[in-house]
């Protein structure tokens, strides 16, 4: 994805106030909190879920980065669940940050977090300032020239409805003929949405009721109103604020990618380093042991789970 949202204030200070404390674990939380609500530990000391070191997987990093013993990572997504600050308002925290932080356990290097800007984030790791990225980074044809990758999420859209909406699934444009739709100017959510609309007309269907606010709190005021019935949005965002809020569900993914490709979110590192299959297979001992499931589950991104890690797949066209 690229960093293309409603203003990022307004969607931390809405899905901050559904905060509070979280015990280690999912089951843990889901005992603490109401039915329905995902509480979330946004202090700056975070008890994160921990991997052990592997020692075969460990033994693959270059030597240069091994001898240093630090795995310096660069994100810059600044919203919930992805990477924001905690309540101290300087300790990064997110999704980002505890993944990055178990394929440090696995690779048995030291976790060094540093918060940048997008632009800068790419230049640092093609550079090796960094050595890898984790910041919602979508795999794309264009970047494989310059960077490689290894996958750790899906990259989706979400369809995201009030909690006690009739609607029970947004999967096709058929779903959406007539409906008063929320949807961020100027994303790729905004693309997706103008063509399943125009797809309606042409078939002679009732068009989408398009509806644009600046400010996510806006958005979802007019959710719970019903001055909208839909939002199409990025799934973390939208995930974690049904998960956190309990006001609101999700009743369908899409690919960010579009329709003929599933995107995918990776750790970016410097081309030709060595350190992407390292990453990958991190991940992958990660997703077999269950701490993977174990992370996206507590920031409400279980729907992102991938079954496995790939170096360097297939990722969004060059464009024209």
């Amino acid at each position: 994805m690229s960093p293309s949202r409603l203003s990022v204030l307004g969607v931390s200070a809405l899905l901050l106030t559904a905060c509070g404390t979280v015990p280690d674990d999912a089951a843990g939380a889901a005992a603490a909190a109401p039915p329905g609500v995902l509480k979330i530990d946004t202090s700056p000391e975070q008890n994160r879920i921990r991997a052990e070191k592997v020692e075969v997987i460990a033994a693959e990093v270059p030597a240069a980065i091994r001898a240093k013993g630090e795995f310096l990572i660069g994100t810059s997504t600044f919203e919930p669940p992805l990477s924001f600050v905690a309540d101290d308002n300087v300790t990064p925290i997110g999704v980002e940050e505890d993944i990055a932080s178990l394929v440090a356990d696995v690779l048995g290097l030291k976790l060094r977090i540093e918060a940048t800007s997008w632009e800068n984030l790419f230049l640092a790791v093609r550079s090796g300032k960094y050595t890898a990225g984790f910041s919602n980074i979508t795999v794309t044809e264009e970047r494989k020239d310059v960077y490689d990758f290894a996958t750790y999420r899906l990259d989706q859209l979400a369809w995201e409805v009030p909690k006690d909406s009739t609607i029970t699934s947004i999967a096709k444009p058929a779903d959406v003929a007539g409906l008063s739709v929320a949807v961020g100017s100027g994303t790729n959510q905004e693309k997706i949405l103008l063509g399943w609309d125009k797809q309606n007309r042409a078939a002679g269907l009732k068009p989408a009721q398009i509806q644009y606010y600046k400010q996510a709190a806006d958005t979802y005021l007019a959710l719970k109103s019903g001055r909208i019935q839909a939002y199409f949005a990025p799934n973390p965002t939208s995930a974690y604020h049904a998960a956190v809020s309990g006001d609101t569900k999700i009743v369908g993914t899409y690919s960010g990618a579009g329709p003929t490709l599933q995107g995918l979110i990776a750790a970016m590192t410097q081309k030709g380093n060595g350190l992407a299959k390292p990453i990958a297979d991190a991940l992958d001992a990660l997703i077999k042991d269950g701490t993977y499931a174990k992370v996206l589950a507590r920031w409400g991104l279980s729907n992102e789970a991938v079954p496995e890690s790939l170096v360097n797949p297939p990722g969004l066209p060059r464009e024209q």
